[in-house]
Order: structure tokens, then sequence, then C-alpha cells
């Protein structure tokens, strides 16, 4: 592994004073200051404008290009570190990668100097990404397109061996391509899924919720649910954010289902009313009970105590019980 603060440090060693300032500060290379100054902040510390900046900057940067060669084999390991990526690596992923956590902005740098390679800038679509090869842009763009095709159609997130079902690539060549995506993402769980998906990129106490009960793949209290998503300490925050999303339903004292396994919302009478008239006809005491149970986890004594109540239960001669507002054949 290269010295990259050293490599940087011979690189500017002749530039003139000001000129190696202004490239110090723009890449983030003064020791001490980790960011990156805008040219608008380093005119105002000259107090020349922002485009005399630019100026300075960029010819500073030409006469850098000279002392180049005698380090052709940084930039060499370079270019080869992007191309045994498919040709193209997203900018975050490769900095840490190269640099670590402390040397990211001399890598960067020198990355800019790089005459075979080329920064793509973020845009709606996609995260800043390096480029050494390029083919690799077009080849990343027509994997993600691919990709959102077949999400789109499964509708839920999937593995990544659902989406790269051709062996062209090694595996760690679609990954990269992939990585450059805001469309299609890999979640915390591990698969990958469109961006909006909430399995993919949650927001907020009702998505992690929502993540919790499908890893879980059964119904919950909102204080276990509250544990897996690391606010125990706000169980009834918990308790109120599920009760307001039509995505959970409440299926027992405090216990959460998911919408999207059959359940439905409502009280346990109204549990009762839709099993009747999805049978269509008067049902036993026992017969209540068991389909009741099958969608809510209540007491049997419950079930019961619903059924007494005579404004939405009547009970037939031969003890079986149908609605007041819907009598079943």
């Amino acid at each position: 592994m290269f010295e990259y603060p050293k490599v940087c440090s011979d690189l500017l060693d002749d530039l003139p004073g000001r000129t190696k300032d202004v490239i110090l500060k723009r890449f983030g290379l003064k020791e001490g200051i980790d960011q990156r100054e805008t040219l608008e902040s380093i005119g105002k510390s000259y107090q020349i404008t922002r485009e005399r900046v630019r100026q300075i900057e960029k010819e500073g940067l030409k006469k850098l290009k000279r002392k180049m060669e005698s380090h052709e084999d940084v930039f060499e390991f370079l270019n080869r570190r992007i191309n045994e990526f498919g040709g193209l690596k997203r900018e975050d992923r490769l900095l840490n990668i190269l640099g670590g956590e402390d040397n990211q902005n001399y890598v960067k740098f020198l990355l800019s100097l790089g005459e075979s390679l080329e920064r793509k800038g973020e845009c709606e679509d996609f995260h800043p990404f390096w480029v050494a090869d390029k083919e690799a842009t077009k080849k990343a763009q027509e994997i993600i397109k691919e990709a959102k095709t077949k999400l789109k159609n499964s509708k839920k997130p999937v593995p990544l061996e659902y989406l790269k079902t051709s062996p062209d690539y090694p595996t760690h060549v679609f990954i990269s391509y992939l990585e450059i995506s805001k469309v299609v993402s890999q979640g915390p769980q591990g698969l990958y899924g469109l961006r909006e998906w909430p399995e993919v990129t949650p927001r907020g106490v009702k998505d992690r919720a929502y993540i919790a009960l499908r890893r879980k793949k059964k119904p919950l209290h909102f204080k276990e649910v509250a544990d897996f998503i690391g606010e125990s300490s706000n169980p009834q925050t918990v308790h109120n954010e599920l009760i307001k999303d039509s995505r959970f339903v409440l299926v027992g004292r405090g216990v959460y289902a998911l919408r999207e396994w059959g359940y439905e919302p409502g009280e346990v009478k109204d549990v009762i009313k839709r099993v009747i008239k999805r049978k269509k006809r008067p049902l036993s005491k026992e017969e209540i009970i068991e389909e009741v149970l099958k969608e809510r986890l209540v007491k049997e004594n419950t079930i019961i105590q619903n059924l007494s109540n005579k404004k939405h239960f009547k009970r037939t001669s031969d003890g079986h019980y149908t609605t007041r507002d819907t009598r079943a054949n």
C-alpha cells in the first residue's frame, strides 16, 4: 500500500504558495482539516473572486501532471483497482477501500489527477462513481435497468441471486454495477429492492416495525417490536405509531400482525360478523370460536361475551348465531 499523504506532498511541493494552499483547501488536504473548502470560502480568505480561485486550482492541477510520471506506479494501481470491479466503482465505497478512515481525501485527490480516470457526478438516479473503462458505464446501466424490471415484477425484496441470472459478470463486479444506482438498493436485511420500498429504505418507527414483523413472520406485542427495533425505552410510541398505520392489524391485546398476512382490521365483533357472512349460514358457538381464533389472539370468553351482544347478534332456535344486520341463510 502506498503512503498517499507522502505522494501528494511530493506532487504539491514545487507549486507556488497560494496555488498549493488553494489545492490543499479544495481537496481537504490541510493538516487538521478534513472538509473540502468551497471556492467562495477560499476566495473570501484571499479577497478574490470564486472564479479566480477556480482558475488557480485548474492551473495548479495542470502543473502537477508534469510530475505524475515520477509516481506512475500509484496511478497504475488506482486504475487497476477500479478495473478489478468491472471498470467502475461507487466513490464512497472506493475511497473507503483504498483510503480507509484517514486517507480518503488524499486518494480522491490522486484519482482526480489520473488521466485515464473519470468521475461521474451525483444525479437523481446515480451516486457519484469513478470510471476506468468507458464501456463499464453502459454495462452498469443495462444491469440496473434489468434489475429494476425484475424487482417491479417481484414486488418484494429479493436476494442477489434473483437479479444475477447471467454468469457473464463475477459477483463482485455485478454488485459494483448495482451499487452506483440510487433506484436499486440493498436493504438492512441484505435483500435488494427499489429505493422507495420501506423494506429497503425504512423511514421511522413504522417502517422499522414493518421490517421486524416480516422478519419474525408472526404477530408480536408492541413491546417486543420496540425491543427488536431499538426503541425499548419508548414502547408506547411504537404502539401509537402502529395503531395509525393500515399495514398493521391489532389482533390481540397489544399484539400486532401484518395486514398482508390476511388479517383484517376490526374488533372481535367485526371478526365474528365477517366469519358468519363468509360461511353464509348461522354458526354454532364452537364454530365461531374456532374461526375467530384463527384471526385474533383473544380468550374464548371474550368471543362468547361479544356473541351475547344482542345489538349485533341473534341466537337462533337451534342455538346457532347469526348477525342482526345481515341475516345468514
